[in-house]
């Protein structure tokens, strides 16, 4: 009797590839509603790959606030722990809900750290953070406005899933 193991390691190369679905949507968000500006993108990329590959964020989320309220807003849940949330399929990115009225609503970014994270020393933390284009600040993310929320994407690779959420308003 013969047993049959294997692992997988979460690359470099495999959060690039989760991290640009999230990009994409950016990118798109920014075509619709006019934020956030290209070079914050690029940041949030980076920013993104960075937290991914040390298995550091466990939910990224942006979109638009009005009055503590979300109008519209995009949810990444990440499932680092190699099962996959939402199956083994990867969603191609984008479909980025279009109709919101944001005219006079502000564009926030918010991540959340994993416990892995939270498992750091905070001089470990301050290297990680050092080496980030985005400073972060503590916040709270907006409640829910006039709307609901959709699941709609699944992205996969190496192992972990991000899972999309749309807040849309009603």
């Amino acid at each position: 009797m013969s047993t049959l193991s294997a692992t997988q390691t979460f690359t470099r190369t495999h959060a690039k590839h989760l991290a640009s679905k999230v990009v994409t949507d950016l990118y798109q968000c920014a075509r619709l509603y006019g934020s956030p500006a290209t070079d914050d993108i690029d940041d949030y990329e980076e920013e993104l790959v960075e937290l991914l590959v040390g298995g550091h964020v466990s939910n990224y989320e942006f979109g638009f606030k009005k009055n503590g309220k979300r109008v519209v807003s995009w949810q990444y849940t990440v499932n680092a722990a190699g099962d996959l949330v939402g199956g083994s399929a990867d969603d191609g990115a984008g479909g980025v809900y279009a109709r919101a009225k944001v005219a006079d609503a502000t564009y926030f970014n918010f991540l959340s750290y994993s416990q892995e994270w939270w498992n750091l020393t905070q001089a470990q933390k301050n290297t990680i953070k050092a080496k980030l284009p985005v400073h972060r600040s503590p916040g709270t993310l907006p409640s829910d406005g006039n709307g609901y929320w959709v699941s709609d994407r699944t992205y996969t690779n190496g192992g972990t899933s991000v899972s999309r959420k749309t807040f849309r308003p009603t």
